[in-house]
């Protein structure tokens, strides 16, 4: 039955690495964003063809029937009808083709958004899952302990060489450590889940929860600050998104605003008749007959001279919602130094804990071990053992979840500052 255990376990082993790529593979979000990075590609061809020529093909056939002076009877006709018409002047076309690519961009910047968060959650999973297994180890570990407490009581009790008291004492200990593993281990299967989650999969028992494979590391680090700041206004995806669209607003306002410009588009009408004695719809006279193939051409302009509020109003509109998105572009921007710093300290505490708690831990087990051998020997009391016993689980766990917090801000540091992976941001070339 263990061998058995031991393989399911061996089977949904997975390490770091293998969650982060299955994740930027099969994660739900990230595929979305992907989905609507091609989205944006096609609604740039349509905020482009506002300058493209526009041309129409009619062809109209039929029978014609009737008689006039000098005609036959019934005859069929058909003929061709050409419309084209180009944009000369629009003060929307600009703004139009700006919109398109940033619109494109911004969608690529909300993928590699989504991609941080979702590689960043998963890690995040990650090491919980590390964690909670360890502190269920630990637990266990001191709950046997107590079991074998509990064991040698019982019989030095039965000996007539310890009192009843020291029995149930031991008892209690024993049974008071089952409730926090219980805790530990729901907190495990629930990280484990969200590491499933994160990587896109959507599993039915618990055997086929993936299993995080290896175990938390404390490696000191030293942080520059400012050089960080400075990396991450230049590299952060959620800064460069905001950017994008406070720059978006902006040509969506200028695309408003073109309404109060003049436009200019040139037409081109013409018709090719194979025959002729083709009457016009509602002619009367043979004057009004096709009598050949024609061409004509002309231009249209427009300018809206009086605005009852429908430009005004979606302009106003507009420039408070991209002054908005201006503003919460700065306070980003500013939040990030700020930010960076808070981590910094973090870590600092956090490795300033470590220190103390990997001294102390090696001191309480000692101790731990001294009282247990006196305790058997008749010379500590249970009380003695007890307090011992439990500074020593405080002092492990108290460690291990300095180094699961020290893993915790060492990829909040890595998110801050936009180390995670790095991304394409090229800019679409303006002929596509």
């Amino acid at each position: 039955m263990l061998s058995v255990i031991a393989l399911a376990q061996s089977a949904n082993a997975i390490t770091l690495d293998a969650v982060l790529d299955r994740t930027l593979e099969k994660n739900p979000a990230i595929r979305q964003a992907k989905a609507n990075v091609e989205q944006a590609a096609g609604q740039r061809l349509v905020l482009r063809s506002i300058m493209w020529p526009d041309v129409k093909l009619l062809v109209p056939a039929g029978v014609q029937g009737g008689h006039r002076a000098g005609e036959g009877g019934v005859k069929a006709f058909g003929f061709v009808r050409v419309f084209f018409t180009q944009q000369l002047l629009n003060a929307a076309i600009a703004p139009s083709r700006r919109l398109g690519d940033v619109d494109l961009l911004i969608a690529q910047q909300q993928l590699n958004v989504a991609v941080v968060e979702q590689l960043h959650a998963a890690r995040l999973a990650f090491y919980t899952a590390l964690y909670t297994r360890e502190l269920q180890s630990i637990q266990e570990d001191q709950r046997h302990r107590f079991e074998q407490n509990v064991a040698s009581q019982k019989s030095r009790y039965e000996a007539g060489l310890a009192q009843r008291s020291d029995f149930v004492a031991a008892t209690v200990e024993a049974s008071e450590l089952t409730s926090a593993i219980e805790t530990a281990k729901r907190a495990r299967e629930t990280a484990r889940l969200q590491l499933a989650e994160a990587m896109g999969e959507n599993p039915t028992a618990e055997s086929a929860l993936p299993e995080p494979e290896g175990e938390l590391q404390f490696a000191p680090v030293n942080i520059d600050v400012k050089s960080a700041t400075a990396r991450a206004l230049e590299e952060r995806a959620d800064l460069k998104l905001a950017r994008l669209i406070a720059g978006a607003a902006n040509e969506q306002q200028r695309i408003i605003e073109a309404g109060y410009y003049p436009a200019v588009a040139a037409h081109i009408t013409g018709d090719y008749i194979p025959v002729s004695g083709i009457h016009r719809e509602g002619s009367t006279r043979r004057t009004d007959d096709f009598v050949g193939s024609e061409v004509r051409e002309g231009a249209a302009y427009t300018w809206r001279l009086i605005d009852n509020g429908k430009v005004g109003g979606a302009v106003m509109k507009q420039r408070a919602a991209r002054e908005m998105n201006e503003l919460v572009c700065r306070q980003l921007e500013a939040n990030v130094g700020r930010e960076l710093s808070r981590i910094r300290d973090q870590l600092s505490a956090i490795e300033g804990r470590q220190k103390a708690l990997a001294g102390a831990s090696t001191t309480a087990e000692e101790s731990a071990k001294l009282v247990a051998q006196n305790l058997a020997g008749g010379l500590a009391s249970q009380l003695e053992y007890r307090v011992t016993q439990n500074g020593s689980l405080q002092t492990k766990s108290g460690l291990l979840t300095a180094i699961y917090e020290h893993n915790v801000a060492r990829a909040e540091w890595d998110r801050a500052t936009g180390r995670y992976f790095q991304f394409s941001d090229q800019s679409v070339p303006a002929d596509h």
